[in-house]
C-alpha cells in the first residue's frame, strides 16, 4: 500500500504551479509599488500657506530723561456746560 501520489507530476500540474507563482509575485509587486507611493506622496513638499508661531520677547524700554506732571482741575459747573471753551473764556 502506497500512501501519497504515485504518478510523477505532469506537465500540465507545473504550469498551474508556476502560474499560481506568477500571479502571486505580481501581487506582491503591485503591493510593494502602492506602498512606496504612497510613502512618497505623504513626505511630498506642501505648496500651500504654511503658519509659523513664534512668541517674540520685548525689547528693553530705555528710562525716560525727564518727566512731567500735569495735574488738571476742574468744577463740575464746567465740566456739565457744553458751550465751555478749553481756555475758560466762555
Amino acid at each position: 500500500m502506497t500512501v501519497g501520489f504515485s504518478r510523477a507530476p505532469r506537465r500540465g500540474d507545473r504550469r498551474v504551479v508556476y502560474g499560481l507563482v506568477g500571479v502571486l509575485a505580481i501581487g506582491v509587486v503591485f503591493a510593494a509599488g502602492i506602498m512606496l507611493g504612497e510613502s512618497l506622496h505623504d513626505t511630498s513638499l506642501r505648496t500651500g500657506t504654511q503658519t509659523l508661531v513664534r512668541t517674540l520677547d520685548p525689547l528693553p524700554i530705555a528710562p525716560a530723561e525727564h518727566t512731567v506732571t500735569m495735574t488738571v482741575t476742574t468744577s463740575t459747573a464746567a465740566a456739565a456746560s457744553p458751550n465751555t471753551s478749553p481756555d475758560g473764556s466762555g
